[in-house]
Formats: C-alpha cells, sequence, structure tokens
C-alpha cells in the first residue's frame, strides 16, 4: 500500500509539471487560463507535500 501511495505523491508533481509547462505555453496568448494552471501547479506541489507527510505519519504509526 505505501509504495502505491509513493507512486501518487509523485504523479501530483508530474501533473504540476505538466501544467507549468501548459502555463509558460500560453502565458502570451491567454494569460487568465495561465493563471488558472498556475493555480493547479500550487495546489499539485501542496498535494505532494501533504499526502507525504500523511505517508510519514502513518509508517511511523504502524511501526
Amino acid at each position: 500500500m505505501m509504495k502505491f501511495s509513493k507512486f501518487f505523491e509523485f504523479a501530483y508533481l508530474a501533473a504540476a509539471a505538466f501544467f507549468l509547462y501548459e502555463a509558460y505555453m500560453i502565458w502570451d496568448e491567454q494569460r487568465s487560463q495561465a493563471y488558472l494552471f498556475l493555480g493547479f501547479v500550487v495546489i499539485g506541489i501542496f498535494m505532494f507535500f501533504f499526502r507525504r507527510h500523511f505517508r510519514h505519519k502513518y509508517g511511523n504509526r504502524k511501526k
């Protein structure tokens, strides 16, 4: 179960990297949509650290 959780942590980072790339590509044409993508980047990074914290917390409790 912990390996599965670790995979999803990095999936949030991959999604954040994708949204960052998309925001960079459309920055000049559609600035409002780029801001939306940057918001998704922030959420993705937050979720990475949030899930990581709780995975470590759960792992330490189980020992």
